[in-house]
């Protein structure tokens, strides 16, 4: 986060992080729906053994921010693998006990 003394220069951007926020929330499965003028991603935790699944947080985007993140996130995963090695992905979703709509993403 910039300083409130320091020079802003153009094109940049103060951005808070409030302490309650900075811990982050903790995700293992993202349920993604559209309108023609937002997505909306649901973020789930599902804990083994337990039958019902808690959304800990729902963003709401615009189709360009959507886009914009998707692009990121394939980038950030290009360059994590790039460092670190392939991540391995299972497309059957291991969900036990789980019993709502299979999620996209």
């Amino acid at each position: 986060m910039a300083k409130k003394d320091q020079t802003m220069n153009p094109g940049q951007m103060e951005i808070e992080l409030k302490e309650e926020e900075a811990t982050g929330t903790y995700s293992n499965l993202v349920m993604i729906t559209h309108s023609p003028s937002e997505f909306i991603l649901d973020f789930i935790a599902v804990m083994p053994g337990v039958p019902k699944a808690k959304v800990v947080k729902r963003m709401i985007l615009t189709p360009d921010h959507a886009k914009r993140l998707a692009n990121a996130l394939n980038d950030n995963v290009a360059r994590y693998e790039k460092e670190h090695g392939a991540i391995s992905s299972n497309d059957k979703v291991d969900m036990h006990m789980y019993r709502g709509p299979q999620p996209e993403a």
